[in-house]
């Protein structure tokens, strides 16, 4: 079983009682990591998930849940399903996208650290709140009227052709 495999094993087989504990564990080693990124968003993180895993005094399943979580922020994606723990990893995080991601995420936990400020600035931080709520924000089209022409363009009114269909459902 590949460490991704294990990884998602964990995830999808926790319980009620079991949760917390993991949530823990999962939550404060995440947020060990990040802070170390943030400290030095320029640097690319290297070296064996092993040897990540160690240095961040996590188990590697957990650092293989990281790596998932951040995949989406990085300039160059990893091929981490087959990942184990002499794989090599390479981590560059985007700072802008990995920040739209902890807001998507709902990670306050993650999205309030404060390296934020000094990487992005508060102007920058609230520029992508605002496109990440904008994202988010379900904008209804023009109603179509019963005697308007078929937005198909069939030529017939809407409510002897696709207008008929719509209001059998």
């Amino acid at each position: 079983m590949t460490l991704f495999e294990e990884w998602r094993d964990l995830i999808e087989n926790q319980t009620e009682d079991t949760f917390p504990e993991f949530w823990k564990e999962y939550s404060e080693a995440e947020t060990k990591i990040y802070s170390d990124i943030l400290d030095r968003p320029e640097e690319k993180m290297t070296g064996t998930l092993g040897e990540l895993a160690e240095k961040y005094q996590v188990r590697p399943v957990i650092f293989m849940g990281f790596l998932d979580g951040v995949d989406s922020s990085l300039k160059k994606s990893n091929d981490f399903e087959n990942f184990d723990e002499n794989s090599q990893v390479e981590v560059e995080i985007e700072p802008e996208k990995l920040f739209y991601n902890m807001l998507a995420a709902d990670a306050e936990y993650l999205y309030g650290l404060p390296q934020w400020e000094t990487i992005l600035g508060e102007e920058k931080m609230a520029q992508i709140a605002k496109e990440y709520k904008r994202s988010k924000t379900i904008v209804k089209g023009k109603k179509i009227g019963r005697n308007e022409p078929c937005p198909c363009g069939s030529g017939k009114k809407y409510k002897h052709c696709c207008g008929k269909t719509a209001s059998r459902n």
